[in-house]
């Protein structure tokens, strides 16, 4: 079962926590999910929703692989999250300039860990994966719970290279 707790919205930041400066408009959505597995498939189905809304409601351009890379993003942060914390999940999704800001919070306050690379290890890769994609990185503990959030850029780099990870 999931549930919306916030639509895509235009909005007002007047607040500089999630990276925008004062006045700039915001489009972001926001959704609790809670129960079995099949969390994790919605969770990538509202990432393609929310971005397919940002170009055709707001006019935002977003590359193929900005789409692909946000569901994947979303697939391993959601599956981390009901992997390692009992409840339900919060995935926000938003617009700051040419980025989408994912970010998950879970009740574990353990703040996820990197681990070394290892071709011998099967799974357990996911946080490898969004830092190797994700222009940002952060985790953060929270009065309950943690938070954690990628930065992907919209459009590709106009040399077709990959911008790598940069500190949020």
């Amino acid at each position: 079962m999931y549930g919306v707790v916030e639509a895509a919205v235009l909005e007002s930041a007047p607040v500089n926590r999630d990276g925008t400066t004062p006045g700039e408009q915001v489009v972001q959505t926001t959704v609790a999910l809670d129960g079995d597995g099949t969390v994790i498939a919605r969770a990538r189905h509202l990432a393609a929703e929310f971005l397919t809304r940002v170009q055709v409601d707001h006019g935002l351009p977003v590359s193929q692989r900005a789409m692909d890379l946000t569901q994947l993003v979303v697939s391993e942060l959601v599956t981390n999250a009901r992997k390692y914390a009992p409840g339900p999940v919060l995935l926000e999704m938003r617009i700051t300039g040419d980025m989408v800001e994912v970010v998950v919070w879970d009740s574990d306050p353990a703040l996820p860990i990197a681990r070394a690379a290892d071709a011998g290890r099967v799974g357990q890769h996911g946080l490898e994966i969004v830092m190797a994609v994700a222009q940002g990185f952060a985790a953060q503990r929270e009065p309950v719970g943690k938070r954690v959030t990628a930065r992907i850029a919209l459009l590709d780099d106009p040399g077709g290279a990959v911008a790598g990870r940069r500190p949020m």
